[in-house]
């Protein structure tokens, strides 16, 4: 205001530049952009300069005037402030001091809650009791007589011997109707004779359940009884589905029967009774197999029973009891047997072949070109050629008979385990060969023909047989080919020569594909079982002659490649190998 009065009594030029600076710290206090002070702005906006000089002055007028009226209101009404302080302050203290016996008040609901709940229990219990009392009362002289009919019944003879029979009746209707659990029945009937045998009280509920499982392991036991143990085969398909339907249905007439008593699971209740017995169940059912499934000869049903077992275990699974994780070990070990056995059979029945072979040439039916059999091709059967060399032709008929055996239940797991199977009877077939060569006295025709089954062997039986494990595990013929290595002493009959022993038996070696034979001594030699042969040097050809003087002809050369396979050689006049040796 001083700044207002002191614009007035300015020059107009001062007058003016003090109205605008009061205006604008005017502005910069009032807060002149809410809506109620809108009007006012708008108002100042149509005044002259003329009248905006005056309006602060005005504005201080007016303020003046209404500062003295509140004065005079306040002078006038102050008795009325301060009652209603005093009022205010009185208010203030009532209201505390009710929100104090309020919250004591919520505090003590909670006991009053408790209490009356109590006391309504007790009255309830209380109303009970003289309920009960009631009618002791009125009843008391009946009970007396009741109570006294025991002991004069125990004196009776007559009612001593209807005890008895009703003991002995009661026995058997037990009797029977156990032995109507160890039969064929369906849930009604089950549910019928547990009801009969709960109203006769003889068993607690754990017995009774107890009593249940025995009678349906009985009548399981029949059924498999009733099979025929010699046929392994229809025993085993009998007992998995025997198992997979009945053992089914026995959980489930439990879990029906038995799972509406008051302790609610019934694991809880008696102990895990069930899955104790379902467990008994499943380890007989595995143990029969193991004991079982090595008598199995035949792949084929190997792998019928074998699907029946895992579709017997997912459905036993609907009841919490699948075991096809179980299954694998038992199966996987069941074919390593089959196949160790199929291939020893085949290493055995190549021995006693070789062994009373007698080696006279055979009619020639070809030789496969380079020795490999692919493994992805169709067509895998045997090779002609092996007709020529009938030990080798058993041998590889034992191996296919394994392979087929094979097919049908090949585990992925035992690719390896059966790949050294596989290698250990080659490697039994390729000792026999190298020991009988070191045992047996052959002559010249038997020794080249001898060489040509040892070179059937290694070029023909033996990629067959990688072959036709490579059709039974994708790529597994590349676990058998990589151990060639093996099998190097029958290759060495085939490239290095023959060492001469003191008593003077020939030596032969392979130059340049001719077969040289020399003879250290004399003449005339005998082999081990007494026979007496000649042999004599053409010293111009380098060929042996025989007792007739014709010549001998050896095995066909070989020649060895860098992976160690041999190759059959190209024959003259269109021979094949078998011929040439002949």
């Amino acid at each position: 205001m001083d700044v207002l009065d002191a614009g007035h009594r300015a020059s107009p030029e001062t007058s003016s530049s003090a109205a605008a600076a009061a205006d604008m710290s005017g502005a910069s206090v009032l807060p002149l952009a809410g809506a109620a002070y809108q009007p006012y702005v708008s108002e100042l906006l149509s005044f002259s300069i003329e009248r905006l000089h005056k309006e602060p002055e005005l504005l201080r007028v007016d303020a003046e005037r209404v500062r003295r009226q509140m004065q005079e209101v306040a002078v006038e009404n102050y008795g009325a402030f301060i009652a209603a302080s005093e009022a205010l302050s009185f208010v203030r203290a009532q209201l505390e001091g009710f929100d104090r016996h309020l919250e004591a008040l919520i505090e003590e609901i909670p006991n009053l809650t408790s209490g009356c709940t109590e006391f309504v229990e007790s009255a309830q219990q209380i109303l009970e009791e003289r309920k009960l009392n009631q009618t002791l009362l009125a009843n008391h002289s009946t009970l007396l007589d009741l109570l006294e009919i025991p002991q004069l019944m125990d004196t009776l003879p007559v009612i001593q011997g209807l005890a008895a029979e009703v003991k002995k009746t009661i026995q058997s209707l037990i009797s029977q109707l156990l032995q109507k659990l160890r039969s064929n029945i369906q849930l009604p009937e089950c549910l019928r004779i547990v009801a009969h045998l709960r109203r006769i009280g003889v068993f607690s509920e754990s017995e009774l359940r107890l009593q249940f499982l025995r009678c349906r392991e009985a009548w399981l036991s029949g059924i498999l009884d009733d099979l025929d143990q010699r046929n392994v085969y229809g025993y085993l398909t009998g007992m998995v589905g025997c198992h997979r339907t009945h053992l089914f249905d026995v959980v489930n007439q439990y879990r029906a029967i038995f799972n509406n008593d008051k302790s609610g699971s019934d694991e809880n209740y008696d102990g895990g009774l069930l899955f104790s017995w379902a467990m008994h169940q499943i380890s007989n059912h595995l143990t029969t197999l193991q004991v079982m499934l090595p008598n199995i000869t035949e792949g084929g049903s190997l792998s019928n029973i074998r699907d029946q077992c895992m579709y017997c275990a997912m459905g036993l699974g609907l009841v919490g009891l699948d075991f096809r994780g179980l299954l694998p070990p038992i199966f996987e070990k069941a074919v390593l047997n089959l196949f160790s056995k199929n291939m020893s059979t085949a290493v055995e029945n190549f021995q006693v072949v070789l062994d009373s072979h007698r080696w006279v040439p055979m009619p020639s039916v070809g030789f496969v070109a380079n020795g490999v059999v692919d493994e992805t091709s169709d067509d895998v059967t045997p090779p002609s050629v092996l007709m020529e060399h009938p030990p080798l032709a058993v041998f590889v008929n034992g191996v296919s008979a394994a392979m087929n055996e094979l097919r049908p239940c090949a585990p992925l797991s035992l690719k390896n385990v059966l790949a050294e199977e596989v290698i250990k009877g080659l490697q039994a077939v390729s000792d026999s060969l190298v020991r009988y060569n070191a045992m047996r006295m052959l002559r010249g025709n038997e020794s080249s023909l001898f060489l040509s089954l040892c070179q059937a062997f290694i070029e023909v039986a033996y990629p067959y047989c990688s072959a036709c494990f490579g059709r039974c595990y994708p790529n597994g013929a590349i676990l058998i080919t990589e151990r060639r290595s093996t099998f190097d002493a029958v290759s060495q009959l085939l490239t290095v020569p023959a060492r001469s022993n003191s008593s003077g038996i020939s030596i032969e070696r392979r130059q340049s594909g001719n077969i040289e034979r020399k003879q250290s001594g004399g003449i005339e030699r005998k082999q081990s079982g007494g026979i007496e042969r000649k042999q004599s040097i053409d010293e111009s050809t380098g060929t042996a002659a025989t007792d007739n003087g014709t010549p001998a002809k050896g095995p066909p050369p070989v020649a060895n490649n860098d992976s160690g396979a041999s190759s059959a050689p190209a024959q003259p006049d269109g021979q094949t190998t078998a011929e040439a040796s002949t």
